[in-house]
């Protein structure tokens, strides 16, 4: 008889194997039984993978036929009081696999993991940034499209069609505007998780220089030790000053 080792060996190598799976269902062990339920999970697993794929690419298959270098575009930053939205955009390859998904709903290991995996299997990858100098001057909605915009025209293979999250872009390209887009979107959610994961850098960074914001953990975004971090230190040359909270902290300590 095949000893649980040797069973153990050939699973890994090929887990999908059906004279693997028969000798399994054949072994009444209790450790080739529990290697055959976990095969089962495991390729359940991967099933489930697919279909959310398949769901997730349902725009873009649409549309590649007529238009091959679709891009998908989505922002990270409207909300917080520090730091820039970051905008990208992304095209992907048909054959494009990765279990990409709106970058809030996966952790942050998860997206570092899936970062440079995109950038190296994306036919074009391209930020757009819009720092808190422009959000003051042109607000924030209009900021992130201008940023957005920035994204497209840098791409390096012109799009030929847009797949947007909840946005317009101002530039001259078919587009289609997506709610929730980077759930509903393999292009979106891959542009998500850059920008995500370029932004959250960029405020780690922020950090390091403007200490007393806890930027590394909130993002810039408006927590009890960022509100605690504006009463104490006032404003830093990276907070919007448009936004009600940093107004009323550049008042309070004479920088307005």
């Amino acid at each position: 008889m095949t000893t649980l080792a040797e069973l153990r060996r050939r699973a890994a190598a090929t887990p999908d194997d059906p004279d693997l799976l028969a000798e399994l269902a054949a072994d009444s062990r209790v450790g080739a039984q529990a290697l055959l339920d976990h095969l089962h999970h495991q390729a359940d697993v991967v099933r489930e993978a697919a279909v959310a794929l398949r769901y997730r690419s349902r725009y873009e298959r649409e549309l590649w036929a007529r238009y091959p270098h679709v891009a998908g575009i989505d922002e990270v930053g409207r909300g917080p009081l520090a730091g820039p939205v970051v905008t990208c955009a992304v095209i992907l390859p048909t054959d494009f696999a990765l279990p990409v998904n709106d970058s809030k709903q996966l952790s942050a290991h998860q997206r570092a993991a899936l970062y440079p995996q995109i950038i190296s299997q994306a036919l074009a990858v391209a930020l757009g940034v819009a720092d808190n100098h422009m959000i003051d001057r042109e607000n924030i909605y209009h900021a992130t499209e201008l940023a957005m915009a920035q994204a497209v025209t840098a791409l390096r293979v012109p799009a030929d069609f847009l797949l947007v999250d909840a946005m317009h872009i101002p530039v001259a390209i078919p587009q289609r505007k997506l709610i929730k887009g980077d759930a509903n979107s393999i292009s979106i959610a891959a542009a998500s998780i850059v920008a995500k994961v370029t932004r959250d850098r960029l405020m780690q960074m922020y950090d390091q220089r403007y200490p007393g914001y806890d930027f590394a953990d909130n993002m810039g975004y408006g927590t009890k030790r960022h509100l605690a971090g504006l009463a104490a230190l006032g404003i830093s040359p990276i907070h919007r000053l448009s936004f009600s909270p940093v107004k009323a902290a550049g008042l309070a300590h004479g920088q307005l």
